[in-house]
């Protein structure tokens, strides 16, 4: 339990840093829920909310909730259905209620690959998206790779650290609407629950402000599903 307690401070000791070394560091925070596919059980679904901040811990602007159906062709590859609802406020006047609300609807295609104790992530995205000022289409691809840091594999007890980059499309001009990239440190407590921090960059394309690095936070929960007999 003691040296569980040390990584955890280590861990927030690294995003202090951060903070410091970021000017004008903005707040990502994330729980998620999953409740796993396998090839023993092919069905799976998640749930995930999210709010984000102008500041680190203050000056909220955005939030979104979002849920989903998966299925798992086999243990590398699966699809998943989802739907969310996400809400954008101008973050200098809350009290003027949402700038932007939308309704999206996804199909998503997620494919493993291996390289040594490595595991390189494919997700593939379509969205349908329903605003309160119109309708628009987007696709997203990510690159994920993972890696253990302390032990063989993530199991309770591993370091592992996740570097991602992800790129955004729409079918109107201009195509490319944003990118992100991230780098990040995860702790896996116990079986089902994991937390992991780190920086994430976001670039939008057409915004004013069109840059911005994230102190990104998300704590995650896998559902244990009992042996089959």
């Amino acid at each position: 339990m003691f040296r569980k307690l040390v990584i955890i401070l280590f861990i927030t000791a690294i995003c202090k840093s951060a903070v410091a070394q970021y000017n004008g560091l903005g707040g990502w925070n994330v729980i998620t829920v999953n409740l796993p596919g396998s090839t023993e059980h092919r069905w799976g679904g998640y749930m995930e909310a999210q709010n984000r901040n102008y500041g680190v811990t203050n000056t909220f602007y955005y939030y979104e909730v979002k849920g989903g159906v998966s299925y798992n062709f086999d243990k590398n590859n699966t699809a998943l259905l989802g739907i969310g609802r996400y809400v954008t406020y101008d973050f200098e006047d809350i009290d003027d209620g949402p700038q932007l609300e939308e309704f999206r609807f996804w199909q998503q295609f997620t494919s493993n690959q291996y390289l040594s104790r490595i595991r390189f992530e494919h997700r593939y995205r379509i969205e349908q998206r329903w605003f309160n000022t119109g309708y628009r289409n987007r696709f997203r691809y990510r690159f994920s790779a993972i890696t253990p840091i302390n032990k063989p594999k993530v199991e309770p007890g591993a370091l592992y650290g996740i570097v991602y980059a992800e790129l955004f499309f729409n079918n109107k001009e201009p195509h490319f609407e944003r990118s992100r990239f991230a780098g990040l440190l995860g702790y896996q407590i116990t079986k089902p629950f994991g937390i992991t921090a780190g920086i994430l960059h976001q670039f939008n394309s057409s915004a004013n402000s069109n840059r911005k690095y994230y102190l990104h936070l998300n704590a995650i929960y896998n559902i244990q599903r009992k042996a089959s007999k």
